[in-house]
């Protein structure tokens, strides 16, 4: 359900632009749209927990710089570096966590469910780096060279089906490493 939640202003952004048959129209209403569902999440966050996650509130303040000059100058290239500016932001704190902090940012995320050794943490991490750089320079690549409609589509089903395949890679990657609760590392039973 939060995953739902926290993909509602891009699915609306999406819904909103194929309404239209002007691309520019299409796109500065789907950027109001997205503006204002960031907004009620920000106050649905707040309502139920009292708090907003940091994230959430990043991707607001994006959302509404970005989405604000996009809508102040009529041109949707602003709101288009705002996948960009997430993903960067992303790839900055996962490089940031390797120097700052006793553990690694993914480490800290998944920690408590699994048990890697630390240099397969700090690999992980590093993939979660180059993925988030590349992932908001594809952003850019598509903005530039392609159609306002081809970036649209590639802001959600491009960006999404390329998390669930690094997604899919990295659990395959892990399963290397995780083990049976009652063998050791070498598959076999434990000592004990």
């Amino acid at each position: 359900m939060k995953f739902l939640f926290d993909l509602l202003p891009v699915i609306l952004f999406f819904v909103t632009f194929k309404l239209f048959d002007d691309p520019l129209q299409g796109a500065l209403a789907a950027t109001a749209v997205a503006m204002a569902t960031a907004g009620v999440q920000i106050a649905v966050a707040w309502w139920r927990h009292r708090k907003v996650e940091r994230m959430l509130l990043v991707t607001f303040v994006l959302i509404m710089v970005l989405g604000g000059l996009s809508l102040l100058f009529h041109d949707p290239v602003f709101f288009m570096w705002k996948p960009t500016a997430v993903n960067w932001l992303f790839a900055l704190a996962f490089l940031g966590s390797r120097f700052i902090g006793d553990r690694p940012l993914v480490q800290r995320a998944l920690g408590h469910a699994l048990a890697l050794p630390g240099p397969v943490w700090r690999r992980l991490n590093d993939l979660w780096t180059g993925f988030f750089a590349l992932l908001g320079g594809a952003n850019l690549y598509v903005a530039y060279n392609f159609e306002l409609d081809t970036w649209v589509n590639f802001k959600l089903y491009g960006m999404l089906g390329l998390t669930l395949a690094f997604v899919v890679a990295q659990a395959l990657y892990l399963a290397r490493h995780v083990h049976e609760p009652g063998k050791d590392a070498a598959g076999g039973p434990e000592d004990g």
